[in-house]
């Protein structure tokens, strides 16, 4: 455990399982077009139907162990100043918060984290300086919603992120219930979009024009627009 580590020898013996690490625009949120870092880990604790990169969660994805060092040298190497780290869920990457410190040092660095909404956050919070979260509330449609950790919305600032993905009028209408009883908008970012192929940007749209949705904003998956949607490393 992170407490336990007493050594230099300690620390580059934590290794993290990483799937792919490439440079590419932000395809969404809050810094969507700018050049950023992804770190993708391996594995995810939920399966959401329309998962975009099931294939990094199982088990029996290849993997590369880096150090928290490694991982810091690469970014530096890069010259780029915004990180993502992704997966997967990368919340629940073994001594992750030792990661989030190390990256926490790094001067004219944005790190972000996009996790899944059923780990908690509360942990990375206590970090000075900590990275800002990106954080998915699983909608119906998902199949995951059951799994979702509200407390987590205790710990939200403005330099973080709530994301609902939808695939349907049904999922929006759960998105506004969610938004308006923990009052999100004056905590947060708030973003709506849509579940590739299932729903058309134009009906989100006509939602928030009919609920006056104001203060959110509608967010296309930029990469699948430049990109084949399937395409990995982008």
């Amino acid at each position: 455990m992170i407490n336990n580590i007493s050594s230099d020898v300690e620390v580059e013996k934590i290794k993290y399982k990483v799937v792919e690490k490439f440079v590419s625009i932000n395809g969404e949120g809050q810094k969507a077009g700018q050049l950023a870092i992804f770190i993708r880990f391996q594995g995810c604790n939920l399966n959401c139907v329309y998962c975009d990169t099931k294939w990094a969660n199982t088990n029996e994805t290849k993997y590369e162990l880096m150090s928290a060092s490694q991982i810091v040298d690469y970014i530096k190497s890069t010259k780029v100043k915004n990180v993502t780290l992704t997966g997967g869920e990368p919340l629940r990457q073994e001594n992750i918060i030792y990661l989030l410190k190390q990256l926490s040092l790094l001067e004219n660095i944005n790190v972000e984290i996009e996790t899944n909404g059923s780990v908690n956050i509360a942990e990375v919070k206590k970090i000075n300086n900590s990275p800002s979260i990106t954080l998915d509330y699983k909608l119906p449609e998902s199949t995951m919603e059951k799994y979702m950790d509200l407390t987590n919305y205790e710990y939200l600032e403005k330099k973080d992120t709530v994301k609902f993905v939808c695939s349907s009028i049904g999922d929006l209408n759960k998105a506004k219930e969610i938004i308006d009883k923990y009052n999100l908008t004056s905590k947060c970012k708030v973003y709506l979009s849509s579940v590739f192929e299932k729903i058309t940007p134009a009906e989100i749209v006509e939602f928030m024009k009919e609920n006056n949705m104001n203060d959110i904003s509608l967010q296309l998956q930029m990469h699948k627009y430049i990109w084949d949607p399937n395409l990995k490393g982008v």
